[in-house]
């Protein structure tokens, strides 16, 4: 099993058994997947069709902070399942057809973190940019 696979707040969405083709990992997951960062805080997940259905068994969407798309808050909100990401900027099948895939998740692409991180311009999100570039991610 792949490190990407025992830290437990990826553990914890791939519990719920939600159909890989249909959901990808953002936020700072595609760091972390990478190696690059040692804990993403949390996960942030974008899905549609059968995986939102899914993860709506398991609680209420509410609004989303930062734009307009619902959200479900799982395991102690360590887990955030959106039925987009900003999509406004995206549309949710492109991010999730287009995403990469490593050891078999969907993340959505370096230039999706980098153009978020970029907006939102919190402490972590400028600290991340900064190790993307470290990485050779000049997005």
């Amino acid at each position: 099993m792949t490190p990407l696979f025992t830290h437990p707040y990826v553990a914890a969405l791939l519990s719920l058994g939600l159909p890989r083709e249909d959901y990808a990992i953002a936020g700072s997951g595609p760091l972390f997947a990478r190696g690059w960062i040692s804990d993403p805080g949390d996960i942030d997940v974008v899905a549609r069709g059968r995986a939102w259905a899914l993860a709506c068994r398991h609680g209420e969407p509410s609004p989303a902070p930062y734009s307009s798309v619902h959200r479900l808050q799982l395991f102690d909100g360590r887990v955030e399942i959106l039925d987009g990401w900003f999509p406004e900027f995206w549309s949710t099948d492109r991010l999730i057809d287009e995403a990469d895939v490593i050891d078999g998740v969907r993340f959505v692409q370096l230039s999706v973190v980098a153009a978020t991180k970029r907006m939102l311009q919190r402490p972590r999100d400028v600290e991340h940019l900064t190790i993307m570039a470290a990485h050779g991610c000049h997005l």
